[in-house]
């Protein structure tokens, strides 16, 4: 396997490496906050899902240790879409990182399901075990064949995007410089992956794949992990016409918990975070937002040695022409850098004044309906 491509921050924002460090770990101010007992009520009775995270990563090795474990079975998330295949992985890479997964779950059976049904989410509440997504957002791996998606989705990946931060044969990125949306053959492939139930993610695309593909699906989109860009105008987050245009199809966004939610310098915190919450509930409403974290359920490491190593991951991944601009910072949020960060949101909303029926909405339930709405027939 090539451990370099296997990162649970899909977006690149993390090296590994460092989001393997697990409990204990040192936090930033104001990151273990309590939370009251309406929210902690709250959350144990949700069906909560992180619609980008994934479980701790070792590196590759398994077992899991304990601590890892635990962290798991207490974080108290019961679905994570987890991306597979980091920024570049090819054929033969991913389905080593499919392997790792399955793995993973058939090593640990108690702490872990695969979802790969609607009802799966349900029964990965009800058992107490987290649920596993398989998902993509790079598309090397797929060689530009349409049916490489039906075999990847055979193999268990529902949710899928057309390109990273650049250009696919597909479509176009945010960061793509000439330009460009949805090619002849991603119509193609937006069409096919409609059929086999497999869920468009909008994340990394331009504003003409954007457009173009929210159109042409007949199913809802999604964008799993992004920003508002009327709080803080950046490429990666997603203007208000892009927004409406995927609540109108029936789709969900998700809002990752990263350096692009404030300018640089500034380290965002839990309420430059709810700014981009509350900003997409006021435009597409309580049915189309939830969480996507973007990053594993450990917290990232702020001790000494963590962010001079973060720096080096990024300057290589300034090299590869795939950084995304304001990369000058950790990817975490001060106030959410904790296992149980959705608890920490959950009780962000109910002190903003948000009923617990529509709190429940979007901590889980929204990314719940939409995956039944895209995967069922």
């Amino acid at each position: 396997m090539n451990r370099r491509n296997f990162s649970w921050a899909i977006a690149g924002t993390a090296l590994s490496s460092l989001l393997e460090r697990s409990l204990p770990v040192r936090q930033s101010t104001g990151d273990m906050s309590a939370v009251s007992g309406e929210s902690a009520q709250l959350y144990r009775r949700a069906l909560v899902f992180d619609c980008n995270s994934g479980p701790p990563w070792k590196g590759g090795h398994l077992p899991l240790p304990q601590a890892d474990l635990d962290m798991v079975r207490n974080c108290g998330v019961d679905v994570v879409k987890s991306p597979i295949g980091g920024i570049a992985a090819n054929f033969t890479e991913a389905v080593e990182q499919i392997g790792y997964l399955n793995q993973l779950i058939e090593i640990h059976p108690a702490y872990f399901l695969q979802v790969r049904v609607p009802t799966d989410c349900e029964r990965a509440k009800r058992e107490g075990k987290m649920g596993i997504i398989f998902s993509f957002e790079s598309v090397e791996m797929l060689e530009g064949k349409l049916e490489r998606i039906e075999l990847f989705r055979n193999l268990g990946v529902r949710v899928m995007q057309l390109s990273y931060n650049r250009k696919s044969p597909f479509a176009a990125g945010v960061m793509e410089p000439n330009g460009g949306g949805l090619t002849a053959l991603g119509h193609d492939a937006v069409r096919k992956m409609n059929g086999l139930g497999i869920a468009v993610d909008l994340s990394h695309a331009n504003a003409q794949t954007t457009a173009d593909a929210i159109a042409a699906s007949r199913k809802p989109a999604i964008m799993s992990h992004t920003g508002c860009a009327a709080v803080h105008s950046h490429l990666r987050n997603k203007t208000d016409e892009q927004l409406r245009a995927l609540a109108g199809k029936g789709g969900v966004v998700g809002i990752y918990d990263l350096m692009y939610l404030t300018a640089s310098p500034r380290q965002p915190t839990v309420e430059d975070y709810m700014a981009h919450m509350e900003h997409a509930l006021t435009v597409v409403g309580e049915d189309h937002v939830g969480v996507g974290s973007d990053g594993p359920i450990n917290p990232f490491d702020t001790s000494a040695k963590s962010p001079a190593d973060y720096e080096k991951y990024e300057q290589e991944r300034q090299k590869s022409g795939l950084a995304a601009p304001e990369e000058d910072r950790p990817p975490y949020v001060v106030g959410l850098n904790a296992p149980r960060k959705v608890e920490i949101i959950a009780d962000q909303l109910l002190r903003r004044g948000y009923r617990s029926r529509v709190t429940e909405k979007i901590i889980g339930a929204n990314f719940v309906r939409v995956f039944k709405d895209i995967w069922m027939a």
